[in-house]
């Protein structure tokens, strides 16, 4: 759809003002398959999957691990309970659940290069402990990068932050640790919920997909 001018304006306007840029990580930078843990899931024996875990809601126990209130083996006890299935093992659950883990695509970490040289960046990530060190082992093997700590000023995931977006006290977190201007910062994610909670304290916040990959909303917002 084309802008207006009016709207052309506005947004190069706001283009103009941004300082700082906050990405999400799944998705955004690391690519996930929703569709694969959905199947996964239902290959363990768990009823009504859709409502157990998706993109746009889940069932607590995924909320509770990725705030980091409970441990790995309460996680794969919880869903041992949630598939009636106590013989599962951990690594049938770990495969799982990890499944959905696509990798980072070639470019992208050139991305985060170019954005750190030209703005204050920033990494907000709803992850968990098992996502975490598979992502991060990911990184390591195909790319030698030790974590994403060397392509932002400050990462937040979830289990490690005790919060999770969309709630609005992760992006407080975020904004008054950083001392940042929230119109002149720039949230990137792929959840629309997510962003909801962003706009709410005056951050811009634009949609990742598959349609707009982060490369065009740089390109877009001519943000190098």
């Amino acid at each position: 759809m084309q802008l207006s001018i009016f709207e052309t304006r506005k947004q190069n306007f706001y283009m103009q003002k941004i300082k700082n840029v906050i990405l999400d990580y799944g998705n955004v930078i690391f690519m996930i398959d929703f569709p694969k843990v959905r199947q996964a899931f239902i290959d363990l024996g768990i009823k009504n999957v859709d409502d157990f875990f998706g993109h746009h809601g889940q069932d607590s126990l995924f909320d509770s691990f990725d705030k980091g209130e409970i441990t790995v083996p309460e996680f794969r006890d919880g869903v041992r309970e949630k598939a009636n299935k106590f013989d599962l093992t951990d690594d049938e659950i770990d495969t799982a659940w990890n499944s959905l883990l696509i990798g980072v695509p070639e470019g992208k970490h050139q991305i985060l290069e170019n954005l750190r040289d030209n703005y204050r960046t920033f990494l907000c990530s709803n992850n968990n402990e098992l996502h975490y060190a598979y992502c991060m082992n990911h990184i390591q093997e195909k790319y030698g990068v030790p974590s994403n700590d060397v392509f932002f000023e400050r990462t937040y995931y979830s289990h490690l932050e005790h919060l999770r977006k969309p709630d609005a006290a992760i992006f407080e977190r975020v904004l008054n640790e950083n001392n940042l201007n929230p119109e002149e910062s720039l949230f990137v994610d792929d959840s629309p919920q997510h962003l909801e909670g962003a706009k709410k304290l005056g951050i811009q916040t634009v949609l990742c997909s598959k349609e707009r990959p982060l490369e065009q909303i740089v390109a877009d917002y001519k943000l190098y």
